[in-house]
């Protein structure tokens, strides 16, 4: 049948993929080097994250959860009754076609209304509570709430934000506006934040996935493995940013014409081979 042919370079043969699990791993490990990072296609990033929590937590938050055409906005309260209670709501925010190929500041100046539109509902302005960020794309995080876009994916290219710091572009744009502050930034991968959502509530969760518009995971690891990292004592969760797997060409074998298509028409071409 002409269906089979076109399925048969989709299967994979046990052998293959335990062939690909290697490359795989020998990718995540080349990650984790302080020498050989640079090149990985596989990028390890170091989260700062050291703990998964221990379900003690309490208090009132913020969140923004951006990683694709949409973007949420989340007052979170974690109270503290018979059982532990997170209780939430929550705005949907769309992003314009456009504004995902325009400037950065227009992109951040579109977050920070929303932002500000969704605390005037809940009557928070006046308050100046701590925001967790999501930014779901890949970033080099300096510390907790410095974190640089390393590129654009997901049909995103605003000029001016590859190389900065989205925290501070976030920051700058709530600024501009002047109506409304907020307080401390914690910068969270999507993929640690499911991790950490999840661990929350069983705390031997220690591995975060993501199967979406792109896929990632990310995991604890031990100090002493993660080389570009001062210190040899604890763990700290690293964003494997797995999606780059294949990028350097090591999946050249098992790419089909369709693969080779869908990348040469994509907005982002030789970017986030792996899908999964």
């Amino acid at each position: 049948m002409i269906v089979e042919k076109y399925l048969e370079p989709f299967r994979l043969s046990l052998e293959k993929l335990k062939e690909v699990s290697v490359r795989l791993k020998k990718d995540l490990i080349r990650g984790l080097g302080k020498h050989s990072h640079h090149r990985a296609a596989v990028k390890m990033l170091p989260t700062f994250v050291r703990a998964t929590p221990d379900g003690t937590e309490k208090g009132d938050y913020l969140a923004l959860d951006l990683g694709g055409t949409n973007f949420r906005v989340l007052y979170v309260r974690v109270v503290e009754e018979q059982q532990k209670v997170v209780k939430m709501d929550s705005k949907i925010c769309s992003i314009p076609q456009e504004m995902m190929l325009g400037t950065g500041e227009q992109l951040f100046d579109h977050i920070a209304q929303c932002l500000g539109e969704f605390l005037e509902s809940q009557d928070l302005k006046g308050q100046t509570l701590p925001l967790g960020f999501t930014f779901s794309f890949p970033c080099e995080q300096k510390e907790i709430d410095k974190s640089i876009l390393i590129r654009w994916t997901k049909g995103f290219s605003c000029s001016g934000v590859e190389g900065q710091d989205v925290v501070k572009l976030l920051k700058e744009a709530i600024h501009r506006r002047g109506d409304y502050d907020i307080g401390s930034v914690a910068m969270v991968n999507d993929t640690v934040g499911t991790m950490m959502s999840c661990g929350y509530r069983d705390q031997s969760c220690e591995i975060g996935m993501i199967i979406g518009t792109g896929t990632n995971a990310c995991y604890m690891e031990e100090i002493k493995n993660v080389k570009r990292v001062e210190g040899e004592d604890g763990r700290m969760c690293i964003n494997t940013e797995w999606g780059g797997f294949g990028d350097d060409g090591s999946l050249k074998d098992i790419l089909t014409e369709f693969d080779e298509v869908v990348d040469q028409t994509s907005i982002n071409p030789g970017v986030h081979t792996y899908v999964g």
